[in-house]
């Protein structure tokens, strides 16, 4: 190598290569004997001046750290300008990097796949502190055998060490019902020749604070909701004004006669006096006698909660001893089967909700979870949708989180046509969920999760290929995917394959 200036450039001195002490003289050596050879064949006697050397010789190598010196630019004084820069454009920046979590406090699930740390999960700790968190509400959607009930258990009996409580308003496949004994709770098992009756028109205990008349009013407005979803679940259409009417004078009129024998009315009260079309007139103060032929058809279909497939659970009064204390309540319908099952199975339904507000009107009640397990029964029925909705719109007011487990998001579109009451009462249930757990969908089912979810492409794809057990939480706008963990004595206990193994 040569320099036409007698030193060596820094590009010319550097290797990857290390060497020992021993190398490093030898190549100084070598140096300075060629420069004196140099210098005798010029004949000068100057050292100052630049000295060209044609002889090869070892490159010096420097350590690993860099050349030495005052000028090796290790001192500490460089100094960079600061570069501001907005989260959006960072995660451009920097795509590699994971959601942080929703926090350590909450409820146990599971590992977080891309942050490789804890998922932990709590409704009501969020609320208030994570933006866009508006309500406890959770919807669970996922295709059979991918985990979704396992999750909605372990979820259910995790959270009973953190205070809450946990109810199961329908229970149509009885899965929640050693879930109940293993934790010390209550089941109330209905179904023809059970001992098991809940009478839907209990009253719930007067709230401290508001007067017996504000209640009493209250009271008769549940009431007639659920007369009226009972009827509209039988006879599957809307009901005419005349109809309301006549709901309405029969209920007042059995309250008044219940009244003065100090017990609770019963549906086949409400029944007897739609099947009396004079008493119902004179109730009414008509003379026509119009009322009571209007109310023929509401007549008929109250009477199968008294006569029919229905007889002996709803027209009685209660047997069942509501416990608050209990840390899980649920209402086993697994014995409802035959034809027409699933109309008796909405029917059961709307009566175990209308009984169970007697213990969610109470605000001092806690935090308590309402699990509707497969609620796709339920998406062709008004009268519990509206149900449903008026208990979403009151969960934060009562410390409440429902709990929806459906198997495909196409089923809310089962609700109805395009712009019906019915299709709008189960987007409104959609829309009223903070927290969207998706489990894998079937390939056909991506366009409709995409449009009702507003999910990415990645999102997308990503749910058509998630394995047994992991699932994409949508909570409040932010994305995770989650594989749930089980213990050992959890999986045994939510086991739902026991008969196919």
């Amino acid at each position: 190598m040569t320099s036409r200036k007698g030193r060596a450039r820094a590009s010319d001195l550097f290797t990857p290569r290390r060497t020992d002490r021993a190398t490093r003289k030898a190549s100084r050596r070598a140096l300075a004997e060629a420069t004196a050879r140099a210098r005798a064949t010029a004949g000068r006697d100057r050292t100052d001046e630049p000295v060209v050397i044609e002889a090869e010789m070892p490159v010096p190598v420097y350590p690993a750290s860099g050349r030495p010196g005052a000028a090796s630019a290790r001192g500490g004084r460089l100094k960079l300008p600061a570069h501001r820069m907005t989260t959006a454009v960072a995660c451009g920046a920097y795509p590699f990097l994971a959601e942080g979590g929703l926090g350590a406090e909450g409820i146990y699930i599971g590992r977080d796949v891309h942050a490789e740390a804890s998922f932990t999960f709590d409704p009501f700790s969020l609320y208030g502190k994570l933006e866009g968190f508006t309500n406890p509400n959770v919807l669970l959607a996922g295709v059979i055998g991918q985990g979704k009930s396992a999750l909605a258990k372990s979820f259910a009996l995790r959270s009973i060490a953190h205070g809450y409580r946990v109810y199961v308003p329908c229970d149509p496949k009885g899965e929640w019902t050693p879930v109940a004994a293993a934790l010390g709770g209550t089941t109330i098992a209905l179904g023809p020749g059970l001992p098991g009756k809940l009478n839907p028109l209990d009253a719930a205990p007067r709230p401290d604070g508001t007067a017996e008349s504000d209640w009493a009013s209250e009271v008769r407005k549940r009431r007639l909701l659920l007369l009226g979803s009972l009827a509209r679940t039988v006879l599957g259409r809307d009901l005419l004004p005349m109809e309301h009417t006549a709901l309405d004078v029969a209920l007042d009129t059995v309250v008044t006669a219940a009244g003065a024998t100090h017990r609770t009315p019963l549906l086949g009260d409400i029944a007897g006096v739609l099947n009396n079309p004079a008493q119902l007139d004179a109730a009414a103060g008509t003379v026509s006698g119009r009322l009571g032929d209007a109310a023929r058809d509401v007549a008929h279909a109250l009477r199968r909660l008294v006569h029919g497939d229905l007889t002996g659970m709803f027209d009685a009064p209660t047997t069942a001893v509501f416990d608050p204390r209990s840390p899980m309540l649920t209402i086993d319908l697994s014995h409802l089967g035959g034809s027409g099952a699933d109309t008796a199975l909405v029917l059961a339904m709307t009566c175990a909700s209308a009984w169970m507000e007697s213990a969610l009107a109470d605000p001092s009640g806690g935090r308590r979870w309402i699990v509707y397990d497969e609620a796709w029964r339920l998406m062709r029925h008004d009268g519990l949708l509206e149900r449903m909705q008026a208990q979403w719109k009151l969960s934060r007011g009562l410390g409440i989180a429902n709990l929806m487990v459906i198997h495909r998001l196409s089923d809310l579109l089962t609700a109805g046509d395009a712009g019906s009451r019915g299709r709008a009462l189960a987007e409104g249930l959609l829309a009223d969920c903070s927290t969207r757990i998706i489990y894998r969908q079937e390939t056909d089912q991506l366009t409709a999760s995409a449009g009702l979810l507003g999910l990415t492409g990645v999102e997308t794809q990503a749910i058509s290929a998630l394995q047994r057990g992991r699932g994409l939480w949508k909570v409040a706008g932010r994305s995770f995917v989650v594989q749930h963990l089980l213990h050992p004595h959890e999986a045994r206990l939510f086991d739902t394959d026991a008969r196919m193994h």
